[in-house]
């Protein structure tokens, strides 16, 4: 359990903010100059609030009215920054076992289990200048690990890289997610990431917390439209695995408004997956077609219009879980698109985005 509850002035800029955040992984979104980094830096010990607490795991680190503030090397905590800071004249492996001669004797995971889980076997005895950005942030994120922190924060830790790096990092990063029972604080400003990785999702804006709470909930809400890049809107649902069609290489996924038809996903049935499904790729009919190739034609209710943006607006339906779609103002006006229609929402089986990050 992590607490906190701090202020700080920066200049001009005042922090101020407080949550409380459980197991698994909680995302820090904002864009630039929203605080992210300096709650983080608070988190770690590299910055003193000037009032307020942090706890982690029990333990508090920081208290202002107590006068509490343990060092970073005493919180137990492992920071993965934007760039890899590893160690130039030193291979992977002695790099690696530089975070494991830091590691205070917490329990798993092992050495090799990093290695296996990050792919780092082929790299270990390279030295960094030999390593793509990928290779080296999975190196920094290892090393990390092998510290056996109590909490890991990472600091924007795609950010430096470029697309083709990013795609090739961010697998490792969700079995890292997936399969340690390690809390995670993660910021980005790239909406995509964080609906791959996170659990928990806090907005940030100037300063302040804005919203707070489970991934799925926070980024189908459209008063957050300001704050959140809608570009690439989304929404995320979770689900199990009901049956596979080998014939046809589908995948059907029960959730609580339904069921979706996906392409065919590894796992048993009865297993958890997690979907993404893009605002762009649901459309919306006032009654149920028929004679059309789409596979998922799930019934539900306009639950709120988003302002307008140019030509497009973003829509919220309800089909048993909140989903988003992106329509032209035109087809809004035509059809008499209103909150309380009752609707069908068309999503095209290949436009479902599965994500590795199993619900919890």
């Amino acid at each position: 359990m992590i607490r906190v509850a701090i202020q700080k002035k920066l200049g001009a800029f005042t922090l101020d903010v407080s949550f409380v955040s459980g197991a698994g992984v909680t995302a820090l979104y904002g864009v630039s100059g929203a605080g992210k980094t300096s709650i983080v830096n608070a988190i770690a010990g590299l910055m003193r609030p000037d009032a307020g607490h942090i706890e982690l795991d029990g333990i508090t680190v920081f208290d202002s009215t107590s006068r509490i503030f343990l060092p970073p090397e005493r919180r137990g905590v492992g920071y993965v920054f934007q760039e890899d800071r590893l160690f130039p004249h030193l291979s992977v492996r002695r790099n690696l076992s530089y975070g494991q001669r830091r590691s205070e004797g917490h329990p798993q995971p092992s050495f090799d289990d990093v290695i296996d889980l990050l792919g780092l076997a082929p790299l270990l005895e390279r030295l960094p200048h030999r390593l793509s950005g990928g290779e080296k942030q999975r190196v920094a994120i290892g090393r990390a690990v092998l510290s056996r922190p109590r909490l890991l924060l990472m600091d924007e830790p795609l950010a430096n890289l470029d697309t083709a790096r990013r795609a090739e990092i961010l697998p490792f990063l969700e079995r890292l997610c997936r399969d340690l029972s390690l809390p995670i604080v993660y910021v980005s400003h790239a909406i995509e990431e964080i609906t791959r990785l996170a659990d928990t999702l806090i907005v940030l804006d100037r300063g302040k917390v804005v919203a707070a709470g489970p991934v799925p909930a926070i980024t189908a809400r459209l008063d957050l439209s300001p704050l959140i890049d809608r570009g690439d809107a989304g929404t995320v649902l979770v689900g199990t695995i009901e049956s596979h069609d080998t014939r046809y290489h589908l995948t059907t996924v029960a959730f609580d408004g339904g069921r979706l038809v996906v392409p065919a996903v590894g796992g048993p049935v009865g297993a958890a997956l997690r979907l993404r499904i893009q605002a762009r790729d649901v459309a919306i009919a006032t009654s149920v077609p028929t004679g059309i190739s789409t596979l998922n034609c799930l019934p539900g209710v306009i639950t709120e219009l988003g302002t307008g943006r140019q030509a497009h607006r973003d829509v919220q339906v309800n089909v048993g879980v909140p989903i988003l779609a992106r329509l032209t103002q035109r087809s809004i006006s035509e059809l008499g698109l209103e909150p309380g229609r009752q609707v069908t929402a068309l999503i095209k089986s290949v436009a479902v985005e599965r994500t590795d990050r199993s619900a919890d």
